[in-house]
């Protein structure tokens, strides 16, 4: 090896180090009926390829993302990791959730999430905006894509399921949606509940992944959760994101 092969290796390799040792700004703003939304922004650069917004699971914060939002960021992505008011400590405090003074339900969420979603739009400027959720806000996602099809360019669903209580309510709005959609799932029964909700996603730009060794949400891909299967899923997660137009 040469010592010039050498220092470009050392430097490739402080530069990654340095990418994922970045910390995140604290960034909030205000849902519709008033309540704060507390959120971590990371910025990927001038040549950023969008910004993702990722929301988490239930009795979660945005610290599920703590090790997904770098990763994000090495491929080329601001992201938006947010607190909702329907959530708790899985992964760390969740600032909204204390903030809005009591237990809230999984829709009462969808709030916070529209607040997220409009706050993405100004700081991405001309540049797309995806979206991404956890459980019950993987389902969530699909509304708020239905309901701003020209705010958002893609989805990618963590275990959706109809968690609700209306049989159809989340497959209603996925028939809805325009824009690309990935939906993963565990490796166990969730896999059918997700096929039904993408079915009904009209056209082609549809992918469902089924993890040889997945978990429930976005803790697929959290190797302290999945060490088995972590790194296998976030290549068919890159795989999509990088087909992204």
């Amino acid at each position: 090896m040469t010592v010039r092969h050498m220092r470009t290796l050392i430097l490739a390799a402080m530069l990654l180090h340095g990418a994922s040792a970045a910390k995140a700004d604290p960034v909030s703003f205000k849902a519709a009926d008033g309540v704060k939304v507390f959120a971590d922004f990371q910025a990927a650069g001038a040549s950023s390829k969008g910004l993702v917004v990722l929301f988490h699971q239930a009795s979660s914060s945005r610290h599920e993302y703590d090790s997904i939002a770098p990763k994000l960021r090495q491929l080329g992505f601001d992201t938006l990791a947010v607190d909702q008011r329907s959530g708790g400590s899985l992964f760390g405090p969740n600032e909204t959730a204390a903030g809005a003074r009591g237990g809230a339900d999984f829709l009462s969420a969808y709030k916070d999430m529209e607040a997220a979603l409009t706050w993405a739009e100004m700081r991405a400027g001309n540049r797309p905006v995806v979206i991404w959720g956890s459980s019950y806000s993987a389902s969530l996602v699909f509304v708020l894509a239905a309901q701003h099809p020209q705010s958002v360019k893609a989805v990618l669903a963590f275990s959706p399921g109809e968690y609700f209580g209306a049989r159809s309510f989340v497959r209603d709005a996925a028939a809805k949606v325009k824009a690309p959609v990935f939906v993963s799932s565990d490796s166990g029964g969730e896999a059918e509940e997700a096929r039904v909700i993408l079915a009904a996603v009209p056209g082609q730009a549809k992918t469902q992944y089924v993890p040889k060794s997945g978990s429930h949400g976005s803790s697929s891909l959290i190797e302290s959760r999945n060490p088995r299967g972590a790194a296998e899923n976030w290549r068919a997660v890159d795989t999509f994101l990088a087909a992204l137009k």
